[in-house]
């Protein structure tokens, strides 16, 4: 009985872990901060992948703030 309570324990603890790191992974996918922390590896697999994030970034920075609604044209 003792065999069965430790194989349930460990099998819980890995379930727990692989729900935090998708919970984790949800998070930085949303937040953007992601590809700071992976660019290095994301530039020596996928270059393509690399580029084209570096691309958006350049975008994004280069955009400038929509208008508000009183502003004159």
């Amino acid at each position: 009985m003792g065999r069965v309570l430790v194989v349930i324990a460990v099998l819980l603890v890995y379930a727990l872990i692989m729900v935090l790191l998708l919970v984790l992974g949800r998070r930085v996918r949303r937040s953007g901060r992601g590809g700071d922390a992976l660019g290095p590896f994301e530039e020596l697999w996928h270059p393509a992948a690399h580029r084209a994030r570096v691309e958006v970034r350049t975008h994004d920075s280069r955009q400038e703030p929509a208008p508000s609604p009183g502003d004159p044209p």
